[in-house]
């Protein structure tokens, strides 16, 4: 098992981001994961760096941590071809320590560029052909592509690593761990469902499985609470919710029944580290290998100290 932590790029500038990644891995974290978003999903959240930018400065200030997207969507605000080039370049800085984390978007970050957002079973389409762009464009040399939704036209590469970057495709369900087990190296989920880890495997799919655990660390529970509901209530929506609405406001409107009560079922609150293991443990008896853990506690520098102190221990022991 590993432990990761996630950067949360709606929350927090680019610098602050760079600061939390050097202290994670000082903490002990196997790796960091930071989203990549065009928009928070609240606007008190403030914040929404680009995330190439802000990997490769952790890559240059850090030495050992593993560093990944959680999760970048290559089908409509980006071509896949630039997914392509800007992974190869983030695995090159960091000296193979970067994971690709690919999934098929939300709303929120796509519309931007003026394109109707799809259905779910086109944009899995799209992501299906998406992934076939990349993995061809890694293979060098000129490359071109004619899929129904996606093309390439004579593009190439030129620098890629030795060891490509790993691959994990985000999935909610057994079509998306499909296409996870085929055209990935691994799977991605935010929920401890073992059945995704099932369908992943039964699909031929043996690579790690990442999933994102939501804590927020204070004094005490209410104080958690309070804090994730603030900036973090929007996760309580599902994802049926998180993939269709357009703007924060949007986010704001459809959560303003939220209650510190619904937090405190979703999230981690407080500062007994038993819970936070059991938390883990409930995604490891589901089959997942790779756990990150998503702060969304009033003090993260608090939070790091906790689990170096006490957290990490404690999972090694039980890992």
């Amino acid at each position: 098992m590993q432990i990761g932590f996630k950067l949360a790029a709606e929350a927090f500038g680019p610098n602050e981001l760079v600061r939390q990644a050097v202290r994670a891995e000082a903490a002990g974290f196997d790796f960091v994961e930071m989203s990549d978003h065009f928009h928070p999903w609240l606007d008190n959240q403030g914040h929404s760096p680009f995330v190439w930018t802000v990997l490769g400065t952790m890559a240059a200030r850090t030495e050992r941590i593993g560093l990944a997207t959680g999760v970048t969507c290559p089908i409509i605000r980006y071509h896949p071809a630039i997914v392509a080039q800007a992974a190869a370049t983030t695995a090159l800085v960091s000296d193979g320590r970067f994971t690709l984390g690919i999934g098929s978007g939300e709303r929120l970050n796509e519309h931007i560029v003026g394109r109707e957002f799809p259905p779910i079973r086109v944009r899995q389409a799209m992501l299906r052909e998406a992934l076939e762009i990349i993995r061809l464009l890694w293979q060098g040399g000129y490359r071109s592509y004619d899929g129904r939704y996606l093309s390439l036209s004579d593009a190439r590469v030129f620098d890629l690593p030795d060891t490509l970057p790993e691959i994990a495709v985000a999935a909610g369900g057994p079509e998306a761990a499909a296409i996870a087990a085929e055209l990935g190296d691994g799977l991605f989920a935010t929920e401890p469902k073992p059945e995704l880890v099932q369908a992943y495997q039964q699909a031929g799919g043996s690579g790690p499985r990442y999933a994102e655990v939501g804590v927020a660390f204070a004094e005490n529970e209410r104080d958690g609470a309070a804090a994730a509901l603030s900036t973090n209530r929007w996760s309580v929506g599902g994802w049926k919710v998180l993939s269709e609405l357009p703007n924060p406001a949007n986010f704001a409107a459809a959560t303003t029944t939220v209650r510190e009560d619904d937090i405190l079922e979703s999230f981690v609150c407080g500062n007994d580290p038993k819970r936070y293991v059991e938390a883990v443990r409930e995604y490891t008896d589901a089959g997942f290998d790779r756990v990150v853990l998503m702060n969304a506690g009033p003090d993260m520098d608090a939070f790091l100290d906790f689990y170096a102190g006490e957290l990490d221990p404690l999972l090694r022991a039980t890992g």
